[in-house]
């Protein structure tokens, strides 16, 4: 299977979609034991979700699992948030810290390396590709890094997760611009709570592309799953609760396409 799913489109928005496959080899699902192999912590429906919200936007999704390696992790390990608790890049427990793997069939530093080089830079060099391809047609690019989670995770975060968590590494990944426009929708999105670089500030994905002096502005989304699905197995996808919180989505994409920031650039060089 291939890694990696492109939909090219001719705007500058790119929609990348790290977790939201599922695809695990067999010779790796082998060795989940049944706590790993429910794909409990899997970013579900998230390409339906984001179906059809603007015209011509550029999708890159990746197909496989997170268990097989997570695309949103720094390739050489490094942690996103030192101190605290958070998932690997070939992760050994699950988000709410227990173990995924049967015994004695974690994967080793070879196996973490091949999976490197045949999952999670395939990925990367599909993003980087259609980043430039962006770039090179019109000045700048966005990068809107599509991600969901389950509302309540003790391991991870205390209490109910706002439904909006915008990521912007306090800032650094894109143009103030960028951000409020997504602050904005997300403020008068009644009932819906949100909040600004908390707990998720963006992942490896946003840190490491999002560089608003060369024009290329990266902001993470982080959705609770109570907004659009159910939140126990087997997870299904609720139009009713999906319908009310797109519109919100869709006015933050069409912004964001709407919005000349090689102009603002342009302006602020000089």
């Amino acid at each position: 299977m291939n890694p990696v799913r492109i939909q090219k489109g001719s705007n500058p928005l790119i929609l990348g979609i790290p977790h939201g496959g599922t695809f695990i080899p067999p010779e790796i699902l082998g060795r989940l034991n049944d706590r790993g192999k429910g794909l409990d912590d899997t970013d579900w429906h998230m390409a339906e979700l984001y179906s059809g919200l603007v015209p011509n936007v550029t999708t890159v999704q990746a197909t496989f699992h997170r268990y097989v390696i997570d695309a949103n992790r720094d390739p050489d390990g490094q942690s996103l948030y030192p101190g605290q608790n958070t998932t690997t890049l070939c992760p050994l427990t699950d988000f709410d810290g227990e173990a995924i793997w049967l015994d004695d069939e974690e994967p080793t530093s070879e196996e973490i390396a091949d999976r490197r080089d045949n999952f999670h830079k395939p990925y990367h060099d599909a993003l980087c590709a259609e980043i430039e391809r962006a770039k090179a047609d019109h000045g700048f690019a966005i990068l809107y890094d599509c991600h969901s989670i389950r509302s309540t995770i003790p391991f991870l975060f205390e209490g109910l997760l706002p439904v909006f968590n915008i990521g912007t590494n306090n800032g650094r990944t894109c143009d103030p611009i960028v951000e409020q426009l997504a602050v904005d929708e997300c403020a008068s999105a009644a009932p819906f709570d949100h909040v600004v670089n908390g707990r998720f500030k963006g992942g490896w994905t946003t840190r490491h592309y999002g560089k608003p002096a060369e024009n290329v502005h990266v902001i993470q989304m982080e959705l609770a799953q109570r907004a659009y699905m159910n939140e126990q197995a087997p997870w299904a996808y609720r139009k009713d609760l999906a319908d009310q919180v797109r519109p919100h989505l869709q006015t933050i994409l069409a912004s964001l396409i709407g919005t000349n920031l090689a102009s603002a650039q342009l302006m602020k060089d000089k």
